[in-house]
């Protein structure tokens, strides 16, 4: 087993959830500083940073990748949580309330059938987004 880190430019950066996407590269949530990120560990070049639409403060945790590219992350900083859909091909961002609050989604999934689930950890509960609506 090898293990090899790399050190990211933004010295607050702090990656807290991560996601590989079809085509080998990484999306990391930066909690931090409010940021969604893609890196490409061939090589170990950070490709580009996008501000999270809820702000420096909006703390995103839970990332997936939807079957057709697209990036699910939730911004636990905003009350209500949000749930962030961000589109690779355009670079643009819609968002959509948590319906109860999301308490801080740390986990989600995207399923080949188009669902997302999230662990909404604060709430007890958990959600099931269908994304084929």
């Amino acid at each position: 087993m090898t293990i090899r880190e790399y050190t990211l430019p933004a010295a607050g950066a702090r990656p807290r959830t991560i996601a590989l996407a079809a085509h080998g590269t990484i999306y990391y949530t930066d909690y931090a500083r409010g940021y969604l990120a893609r890196f490409d560990p061939a090589s170990g070049r950070l490709l580009k940073e996008f501000p999270s639409p809820g702000g420096p403060n909006s703390h995103p945790y839970g990332i997936a990748i939807g079957t057709n590219g697209e990036v699910w992350y939730s911004e636990s900083g905003v009350q209500p949580n949000t749930l962030v859909r961000f589109d690779p091909k355009s670079e643009s961002f819609s968002t959509e309330t948590i319906p109860s609050g999301g308490g801080v989604v740390r986990n989600m999934v995207a399923t080949s059938s188009g669902r997302l689930y999230l662990a909404c950890s604060g709430v007890d509960k958990v959600a099931v987004v269908d994304l084929n609506k």
